[in-house]
């Protein structure tokens, strides 16, 4: 019970300084962060082991994305 309290108030404080783990988002704030990282044309948005997958369109090209726990952004090859 003690672990549980100690890791809702470790969530609520990462949240409270800005940080928002992707799979917290909702759908339409992850299209939203990956937009604001410089994408366009976000879609197939899918939830996968590894983290949340997204093909979108970046200086012209197709991309295919891997947005992680932490929230981090990465083109996958």
């Amino acid at each position: 019970m003690r672990t549980r309290a100690i890791l809702e108030a470790a969530i609520l404080l990462a949240m409270a300084s800005g940080w928002t783990p992707a799979h917290a988002l909702s759908q339409d704030e992850l299209i939203a962060k990956i937009q604001a990282a410089g994408y366009s044309q976000v879609q197939d948005v899918k939830s996968t082991a590894e983290g949340i997958t997204a093909n979108a369109v970046k200086d012209g090209k197709p991309v295919k994305l891997l947005v992680d726990s932490s929230g981090q952004i990465k083109e996958r090859n």
